[in-house]
């Protein structure tokens, strides 16, 4: 059995409902260059600080990101492991090459 096959349907649809969004995704990708501060990504995005809030609490919640606090300051990391979980769902639903695209004696 697969790591993929271990984690829950429910858990997969949380982390690709937390990435519908383009401003959740741009988190990301930012996000991705190494850990972040809250100011610094307000900053970048040109976001009301309510608005980051919310789609970081999105990306916590879904288990992709994590955050420590600094002082008064709050860092926000991606969680590798959440990142690794999530490839290995990719890689297990797409389809090998020459793969047949339908079931055999289906729709004929």
């Amino acid at each position: 059995m697969t790591d993929a096959t271990l984690t829950d349907s429910a858990q997969i649809a949380r982390w690709f409902r937390a990435l519908s969004d383009e401003t959740r995704v741009e988190i990301v990708r930012r996000l991705a260059r190494g850990e972040q501060c809250v100011c610094d990504l307000q900053s970048a995005l040109d976001a009301a600080q309510s608005r980051l809030s919310f789609h970081l609490k999105t990306l916590k919640t879904a288990g992709l990101v994590v955050d420590r606090r600094e002082g008064r300051w709050v860092y926000y990391s991606l969680d590798p492991d959440a990142l690794d979980a999530m490839a290995a769902v990719l890689r297990e639903v797409r389809p090998s090459a020459g793969e047949a695209l339908r079931a055999d004696g289906c729709c004929e």
